[in-house]
């Protein structure tokens, strides 16, 4: 090994300490290529570096727009694929019972709700999520990484539900009620309460969201870790996916009462007590009235649902992003 410096006047770098064949060793044209080579490696070295390590505090504005898109589309797969499972649940955790709110009749109904509001709100987490992620990769270590994934599960739910909220109360209105239209349900959700009555268990949702993505998004990212590190090199998005529906079926399960209590409040009259969002005075007229199994109701539409969703939603996110990336 030996150091090769250019030998044309323009140059005089020193070249990287390489070894030349002899019978190449003073071609300048040679050494004046090599020099090239190694210039362009180090700057494109440089911009990578620059790329990965650029304001641990900041995020990029192409991650940006891929975590919207891949976000955005993602909902939109799991909320229009699974919409039936969605109204099953909702109306098995109404108050008035399954069939009188409408059993399987008008499995549609609501779905405009949920077609308006699903890329807005799933891309709000996602962009809330990568971000903060980024923002506090540069002040915590690698142990503190499941932390790190909770309170960036949790800020991103909380934007999120800005969105989610109105478009839930309305979906679920409608899927409560299939012989009214869900334009019909908005307006007169707007005229008897006013825009206030489209938060009706804002308080309710983030509590049932926030404990849902403290487990599900650190076990997500702990599942995908421990597979790769088993096989050795990166996880494909059909992976990624097996690890969102294990993750979304354990969470689905743990706040399931949690879950209950959101659909009664949203589904409640108006002046009512429920409708007050009292969450443990509603647990607790739930558990009086049903027992533990109605703290349950609709466990298993939900966990097959969210575990489903979890395979398309966290697996197509993974996709569309590394795609756009």
């Amino acid at each position: 090994m030996v150091q090769r410096i250019c030998g044309t006047e323009t140059c005089g770098k020193i070249l990287r300490h390489v070894t030349l064949p002899r019978r190449v060793q003073h071609g300048c044209a040679l050494q004046e290529r090599v020099c090239v080579v190694v210039e362009r490696q180090r700057g494109s070295e440089a911009e990578s570096t620059e790329r990965t390590t650029a304001a641990p505090g900041s995020m990029e504005r192409r991650e940006f727009i891929a975590s919207l898109v891949a976000g955005g589309c993602a909902g939109m797969c799991v909320d229009l694929t699974l919409f039936p499972l969605d109204t099953i649940k909702t109306r098995l955790q109404s108050q008035q019972g399954f069939y009188k709110a409408g059993g399987f009749r008008g499995i549609y109904a609501g779905v405009p709700s949920a077609a308006v509001g699903s890329f807005p709100n799933a891309a709000a987490f996602f962009v809330t999520y990568e971000g903060t992620k980024s923002l506090l990769a540069g002040s915590m270590s690698t142990h503190m990484a499941p932390v790190m994934h909770m309170l960036a599960a949790s800020l991103g739910e909380i934007v999120a539900c800005l969105i989610r909220v109105p478009t839930e109360v309305v979906k679920q209105r409608a899927q409560a009620s299939p012989s009214l239209y869900t334009h019909h349900v908005l307006l007169t959700t707007l005229r008897e309460e006013g825009v206030r009555g489209l938060y009706r268990g804002f308080g309710s949702t983030v509590l049932r969201e926030i404990p849902f993505s403290l487990v599900q998004f650190p076990l997500w990212e702990y599942l995908k870790t421990l597979w790769w590190r088993r096989q050795g090199e990166r996880l494909d998005s059909w992976q990624a996916a097996v690890c969102g529906a294990v993750a979304g079926a354990v969470a689905a399960f743990v706040t399931t009462p949690l879950d209950v209590a959101k659909t009664r409040i949203m589904l409640a009259k108006a002046g009512t007590a429920t409708a007050s969002g009292n969450i443990p005075l509603v647990l607790y007229e739930v558990w009086k009235c049903k027992g533990v199994f109605g703290l349950f109701a609709g466990s298993i539409p939900r966990m097959t649902f969210i575990s489903v969703g979890g395979f398309i939603f966290l697996g197509a996110y993974e996709k569309v992003r590394r795609m756009l990336l």
